[in-house]
């Protein structure tokens, strides 16, 4: 399950980081979004399906598992990119959404877990809420154009991409004149005036700012953005790499001081999952507040490098069964502590890293930014998970 949900999960990140700008973002986003649907639907009408073949199920399953983690990468990098178009404040508030999703989760395992339910009643239920909620997504993106202020940043954003296409095309016919350069700027910014409407021009109607806009239409190449913004996708590659180092392959086998009675029962639901989402979700709103350290500040990276100490901490907890390391924090409330603290920052500097990468660059390079981070932010989860077998066998 690891390995077919990072695979592709980094593979597709990647390639949408790429190929963007080649597929429209109404195909990334709502298409994805229908393949979602449709796989969720799938997997809960096997629910209620008999299926005798062990091998059977389990190919499905993995296949399902590959696919929803396929058309999430895609899904998750061009909402990224979409949002990085937007005031950085959204970025906060999607970086807290996704926090919130995991403590929902979270809180359907614990529920699962003391109601006693019987499995396919449960397994029902974990399948038709994401039905749901996809369906919700889809009608919200739906949804999105019709509201004035999203018009207004994503059609300038779509002016950018008609400006630089324009101009490509320029470029591969050959003019005898060799005044190429002139007409393409005035390609460029005879797009950028015609499809100004009326909407846009009540909210930006600095002669200055269009003109800026005009001149500037076509877009940095990937590589150039990244010169802008490496230092945040190694922050966000770092604490993803710490954070799926650890959890959950080496905290999900810490066994409470207190096994007998109903405590015994829940103790991982709670001190592991519902902890770590609860201050990750805290971690990521508390930046809509608090933005410390500053986007170009040395102290940012150094802080997001010094949470390593949480690895050997949590290996050092009561995880069973050991091979080589011996307990040194036995009692509950120490693992829950060092769990809060853990998820906080992990939550804390991977919003920080996603709402800082767009701002370092260009207004018009900011989906590139964002779609990049996104593959970054990937690559974490990849190599964490890769690295916590390993821990998980030093402990």
């Amino acid at each position: 399950m690891t390995f077919l949900s990072q695979l592709p999960l980094l593979v597709f990140t990647l390639l949408n980081s790429f190929m963007y700008q080649r597929i429209s973002e109404a195909i990334r986003i709502a298409g994805s979004l229908v393949f979602i649907l449709l796989l969720f639907i799938l997997t809960a009408v096997l629910v209620k399906v008999e299926m005798h073949e062990e091998d059977l199920f389990f190919s499905v399953t993995m296949a399902t598992i590959w696919f929803i983690n396929s058309f999430g990468a895609v899904l998750q990098g061009s909402l990224f990119g979409l949002v990085g178009l937007l005031p950085q404040k959204y970025s906060t508030v999607f970086m807290s959404g996704q926090g919130l999703a995991g403590t929902f989760a979270a809180i359907a395992m614990l529920l699962a877990k003391a109601s006693d339910a019987d499995p396919e009643s449960a397994a029902l239920g974990y399948f038709i809420t994401p039905c749901v909620g996809t369906l919700v997504t889809l009608l919200s993106y739906l949804l999105l154009p019709r509201l004035e202020f999203a018009r207004f940043y994503l059609n300038r954003s779509s002016k950018y991409e008609e400006g630089t296409t324009d101009k490509l095309l320029t470029d591969g016919t050959p003019l005898e004149n060799g005044k190429l350069n002139g007409h393409a700027n005035g390609a460029v910014a005879s797009v950028a005036l015609d499809s100004s409407g009326q909407d846009e021009a009540k909210l930006e109607t600095s002669p200055d700012r269009s003109k800026q806009a005009d001149s500037s239409a076509e877009k940095a190449s990937v590589l150039e953005v990244f010169k802008k913004i490496w230092v945040m996708a190694f922050c966000v590659t770092f604490v993803f790499t710490v954070t799926l180092s650890v959890f959950p392959a080496v905290t999900v086998d810490v066994k409470t001081a207190f096994p007998h009675g109903k405590w015994g029962h829940i103790f991982i639901e709670v001190c592991c999952f519902l902890v770590f989402n609860i201050n990750d979700w805290i971690g990521r709103t508390v930046t809509t507040w608090i933005r410390w350290p500053g986007k170009e500040s040395r102290v940012f990276p150094a802080l997001v490098v010094s949470r390593v100490i949480f690895i050997p901490l949590l290996m050092l907890c009561n995880v069973q069964k050991r091979y080589y390391l011996p307990v040194a924090f036995s009692h509950d409330a120490i693992f829950t502590l060092i769990m809060a603290l853990f998820s906080l920052s992990s939550g804390y500097f991977v919003c920080l890293s996603m709402s800082y990468a767009p701002q370092l660059v260009e207004p018009k390079d900011a989906e590139t930014a964002g779609a990049l981070m996104t593959f970054f932010l990937a690559l974490g989860l990849s190599v964490g998970a890769a690295l916590s077998f390993l821990l998980r066998s030093l402990v």
